[in-house]
This record gives structure tokens, C-alpha cells and sequence, in this order.
């Protein structure tokens, strides 16, 4: 059995090997993220002791629900399974599989992370891929979007607490205790903060606005583990 200095240096050599593979394929490095290396590694432990690799044993949860459950946030996610005699032969086998070389070469995944377990059959072997969707706070994630809403022209409200209701409402607007109603409301979930949506920005370019409140809400999981960011946008 190796000694966990072992393995993780040959996790960290299949690491190398995957970022090798992309440089040469024109897809960008891939960092190491330790929420996926932990979930990595308890799937892991488990084909190790199962002896047969698999994506998921009886009673086990699925790949996205064993991410999040170890903290990773990701909007994409994708698993490569392997046994065999050395990391490099791990590596080699899954260039030479058309579905576990796609998932190692897809541009839209820039994380990873990698478990190597010793077993009685050779070197169990687990990496995670995934598209990372950082960690925002409520502030940070307006201040985005506010970015884009001004860019367009119009003036942003102080007073973000409707917009927020609304956000959590999923774009049902509360009635307001005072003031103007606004004319235009627009919700959506999105792990990017790039760009508007395409009814919202067509609403902006109209010039039939002036001012905008922007709000967003906690975080509900797309399917229970994948994240994205949820906010509401309201025009007067």
C-alpha cells in the first residue's frame, strides 16, 4: 500500500499530465480545487473497496450531490474513473476513451480535483472536472449586475429592498408600501454574472427607462447542487 505522500503526489501527477493534454489542445489549465478532491476521494476509498470501478454504488449519491455535499459550487461537472498500474497509464487510458478524453479536454470545466487510492487491483483513480462559479456575497453579486444596468444608461435606485423581495418571490413583484410600481420586472438564475438577459437588455435599449433597481437572493441549487445566482432587476 502506498503512503499518502505517494499518493497524492501521483494525483498530482495525473494533474500535470491532464494539463499537458490541454495546452496541446488549445484548452486553458485546469486549478485545484479541494472541495472536488475531497469528494474525489471518498468515491475513491469506495471502488477501492468495492474492487469494480464505478460512477456510483447502491446507497451512494451522484456525482454533483457528492461535490456539493464536500463544498464545491460548480455549474458544470463531469467524472473520469480509472484503475491501472501508474498514473501515466491512467492518464493514457482515458485519452485514448472518446467520452473520458472529452470530459479531460473540455474547454468549459477549469477545475479539478484528484483522488489516487491504492488497492489490491492497482491504483483506483478519481477526477472531478468542473466549472467553478465563485462565491459571492449579496453586495458583490448587485454590484455586478448593477455594472452591466448602468452601462446601459440608466440610473440605479438606492433603495434595493423591492428589488430583493422580488427576487426571492421568483420575479412576483410585492406590492410596494409606497411610491411607483415599477413597469418592468425581470428575474433570472445564472451561474455568470457576463451579461444581461436578452429581454432586459432589449428593455434597456428601448430608452423607455430611466431608473433601475437591482436585487438578488440566496442561492437555491439548480437540481439541488448546482449553483447558481439568483437577482431581480425592476424598471421605471
Amino acid at each position: 500500500m502506498a503512503s499518502s505522500t505517494e499518493i497524492q503526489r501521483e494525483a498530482w501527477q495525473i494533474v500535470l499530465l491532464a494539463n499537458q493534454a490541454r495546452a496541446q489542445a488549445g484548452a486553458g489549465p485546469l486549478q485545484w480545487d479541494a472541495a472536488l478532491a475531497t469528494a474525489a476521494r471518498q468515491h475513491c476509498l469506495r471502488m477501492a473497496a468495492e474492487g469494480s470501478i464505478s460512477h456510483q454504488y447502491p446507497g451512494e449519491p451522484d456525482l454533483s450531490a457528492r461535490a456539493a455535499q464536500a463544498g464545491a459550487h460548480f455549474s458544470l461537472i463531469e467524472e473520469n474513473v480509472a484503475i491501472a498500474p501508474t498514473p501515466y497509464e491512467i492518464h493514457d487510458g482515458w485519452m485514448h476513451s472518446p467520452g473520458h478524453r472529452a470530459n479531460l479536454l473540455n474547454p468549459q470545466v477549469d477545475h479539478v480535483g484528484v483522488a489516487v487510492v491504492a488497492g489490491r487491483h492497482g491504483l483506483y483513480a478519481v477526477a472531478d472536472y468542473e466549472r467553478a462559479v465563485p462565491v459571492l456575497t449579496q453586495a458583490q453579486i448587485e454590484a455586478a449586475v448593477t455594472g452591466l444596468v448602468k452601462a446601459r444608461g440608466v440610473a440605479i435606485l438606492p433603495d434595493a429592498s423591492l428589488a430583493r423581495a422580488a427576487c426571492a418571490a421568483q420575479g412576483k413583484l410585492p406590492r410596494p408600501a409606497s411610491g411607483s410600481s415599477p413597469r418592468f420586472v425581470m428575474y433570472w438564475e445564472d451561474a455568470q454574472l457576463t451579461q444581461l438577459p436578452r429581454d432586459l437588455a432589449a428593455a434597456l435599449a428601448s430608452g423607455q427607462y430611466r431608473q433601475a433597481s437591482v436585487g438578488s437572493c440566496p442561492s437555491q441549487g439548480r437540481e439541488g447542487t448546482f449553483t447558481a445566482y439568483r437577482i431581480a432587476v425592476l424598471l421605471y
